[in-house]
């Protein structure tokens, strides 16, 4: 059974930093997801693509509206996909989410081809 676990969300003031975290668990983590990604979504909004990597390695993919700020970065060895979220802002307030696609096709940020997703984790950021 696969299954994608997060955690590291909380509550942070502007300028600060989260470490969120992915377990996956189920599959050998690079042999079986071909892509991963975290997706956000905040109240009233759609769920958008922040960060995506290929779990073989290569350049990640940001969302122009993370870039510089956040980092993706995953240790195959613990299975565990993770996002660095530094000079947090109020407007990156959301429900986190980890997803995983077996073949990824079409654009990274379309959450449509994601096969599996996990729960999600509260991030808020205060002004």
């Amino acid at each position: 059974q696969v299954q994608l676990v997060e955690s590291g969300g909380g509550s942070v003031q502007a300028g600060g930093a989260l470490r969120l975290s992915c377990a996956a668990s189920g599959y050998t983590y690079s042999n079986y997801y071909r892509y991963m990604a975290w997706f956000r979504q905040a109240p009233g909004k759609e769920r958008e693509g922040v960060a995506g990597i290929y779990t073989g390695g290569g350049s990640p993919n940001y969302a122009d509206s993370v870039k510089g700020r956040f980092t993706i970065s995953q240790d195959n060895a613990k299975n565990t996909l993770y996002l660095q979220m530094n000079s947090l802002k109020p407007e990156d307030t959301a429900m986190y989410y980890c997803a995983a696609v077996r073949g990824l096709k079409g654009r990274w940020f379309d959450p449509g081809p994601y096969n599996y997703w996990g729960q999600g984790t509260q991030v808020t950021v205060s002004s």
